[in-house]
């Protein structure tokens, strides 16, 4: 079989500095790619975007970013959309969208059900990120996104299907709605920074009389008598248990240190959850 374009994308290493953003501005804005892609507008695109979600309550929040972009699926609903044979899929993975053929098919644009399509008004034709496929066809290893990040977010790499499912087992790489069934050939490494929720609480104990932040508590979360998660606190008493499914019910905190134990019931909704102080109590 041949090998294959693909694209991992972590999401935990992305800090917003926004520099793939702006590489691929200066790719593509002014600048044709016969064959590839025409130029993208000044305003109104963007082919590679960052995506922003908060997650907690003060004093554990976090923000966290995702870059997205066009997912080149192997089964593109774009394609299908199209007519003329105005959308292909290269055998090396990459989607093109042909600014000929695609003029005045504004049906591509409303297929791709990751709303990364995008329509140019004033020269009547969809666009997208290419995968940077100008400039893998010259000899790069590398999109300019993952040439201009500083943090390692991204990883292009070519190999056969089969080496690449073992990757993505291997590292536990997930992509966007998967129960589409699109197959997209970008996947996403600790994507449950966007998806699930975690939850944070301040574990204290009672020394001489004053409340202390007890350090090196270990915390467990169960569920219905099940351990779904594990934690210790830092020198601030804080912990936090991450990975958990949105709008759950029945979980039970149990938290024990050398100045007692203590125990609390909650349910999660749509967002992480700070659970407030937790005192240990001698038993």
């Amino acid at each position: 079989m041949a090998a294959k374009w693909n694209l991992i994308v972590d999401v935990a290493r992305c800090d917003n500095c926004r520099l793939c953003f702006l590489a691929v501005k200066d790719e593509y804005i002014g600048n044709d790619f016969p064959g590839y892609s025409a130029a993208q507008p000044v305003q109104g695109q963007n082919w590679l975007d960052i995506r922003r979600k908060e997650r907690g309550a003060y004093p554990i929040v976090e923000a966290r970013f995702m870059p997205v972009m066009c997912n080149h699926c192997d089964a593109a609903p774009c394609i299908d959309a199209a007519r003329d044979g105005a959308v292909r899929k290269r055998p090396d993975g990459v989607v093109l969208i042909d600014p000929g053929r695609s003029k005045g098919q504004k049906q591509i644009v409303d297929a791709c059900p990751y709303g990364a399509i995008s329509w140019n008004e004033e020269k009547q034709i969809p666009q997208a990120w290419p995968f940077d496929a100008h400039l893998l066809d010259g000899g790069w290893t590398r999109t300019r996104g993952e040439q201009a990040c500083p943090a390692n977010v991204y990883r292009t790499i070519k190999v056969e299907d089969a080496e690449m499912q073992r990757i993505r087992a291997e590292e536990g790489l997930e992509v966007l709605k998967p129960e589409l069934g699109t197959r997209p050939r970008v996947y996403y490494k600790n994507l449950h920074v966007m998806t699930k929720c975690f939850v944070g609480g301040t574990v204290v104990m009672h020394v001489g009389g004053v409340e202390e932040c007890a350090a090196g508590v270990e915390v467990v979360l169960k569920q219905d008598g099940r351990e779904v998660g594990r934690a210790k606190t830092d020198i601030f008493g804080e912990f936090k248990i991450d990975r958990l499914e949105p709008n759950t019910r029945g979980y039970r905190l149990e938290a024990a240190g050398s100045a007692g134990r203590c125990s609390m019931q909650f349910d999660l909704g749509e967002e992480s959850r700070y659970l407030g102080v937790v005192r240990l109590s001698a038993e």
